[in-house]
């Protein structure tokens, strides 16, 4: 289900089934000239659209300005549009705490951008991680007052925690390929990995015959490409995601 599309008695008995809600977060970012910009953020909503056959899930609009940095290409005339991760983070705390006071308890941003990286974190998930824990905090003040972990009421915390009702696991952020993933495929930037995934999620995102033009190291494998190797990869992404967010 699409959140724009859903009625308010779909919401609350999304709500009350506790089905998963996803936000899809990605970057515009320089991706060669044989790629589209939006490669991270279509990684991720076309992931999704192929997971909703497979079970119940809540998709959010797509965020897709994220801090694509300009470490790959400056921006004049790339595409790449950065949004600097300080002032993601306040946002992300306030589409957060919009969806804890929707009702929603079983959150879950899912990120395509520099998540090689992600056990240590990079500036976009790092932002929204961030958001995420004060949305959450902030909520239960909000909600029950401040010293609420300290109050009488929260003496099987350590308990709950064991049993999956720690509200601190209101909201969780994913990589798009988990590290088992990320270790036995062919992970990188524009170059065969990512370019063979798009050609399955998103043929009309990849003009392949342009590889050769302003041809980078990082795009050179992209001739290796072919919608085949992305199917298999999505396949598993889909697999993956499945565990994850359940």
């Amino acid at each position: 289900m699409h959140f724009e599309l859903m009625l308010p008695y779909q919401i609350k008995e999304a709500i009350t089934k506790k089905i998963p809600v996803v936000l899809p977060i990605g970057v515009m970012e320089y991706h060669g000239e044989h790629m589209s910009v939006g490669m991270d953020t279509l990684a991720v909503t076309k992931v999704l659209d192929r997971l909703e056959s497979h079970m119940e899930v809540v998709i959010l609009p797509s965020f897709s300005y994220g801090a694509a940095s300009y470490a790959v290409a400056g921006p004049e005339g790339s595409g790449t549009l950065n949004v600097d991760a300080s002032v993601l983070a306040p946002l992300a705390e306030q589409i957060f705490t919009g969806l804890l006071r929707i009702g929603f308890r079983n959150i879950h941003g899912i990120v395509h951008h520099q998540t090689e990286n992600f056990s240590s974190g990079m500036p976009t998930d790092l932002a929204f991680k961030i958001g995420a824990r004060q949305a959450i905090f902030k909520f239960q003040e909000r909600t029950a007052g401040e010293a609420w972990w300290g109050s009488q009421d929260m003496s099987d915390y350590y308990n709950s925690n064991q049993e999956g009702r720690d509200p601190f696991n209101w909201i969780k952020l994913h990589p798009l390929m988990d590290g088992e993933i990320i270790k036995n495929y062919i992970f990188d930037h524009a170059g065969e990995g990512e370019t063979s995934l798009l050609m399955a999620l998103a043929p009309e995102g990849v003009e392949i015959d342009r590889i050769s033009e302003n041809s980078t190291w990082y795009t050179e494998s992209a001739n290796n490409s072919s919608s085949e190797k992305g199917e298999l990869v999505t396949t598993q992404i889909v697999k993956s995601l499945m565990e994850r967010l359940k």
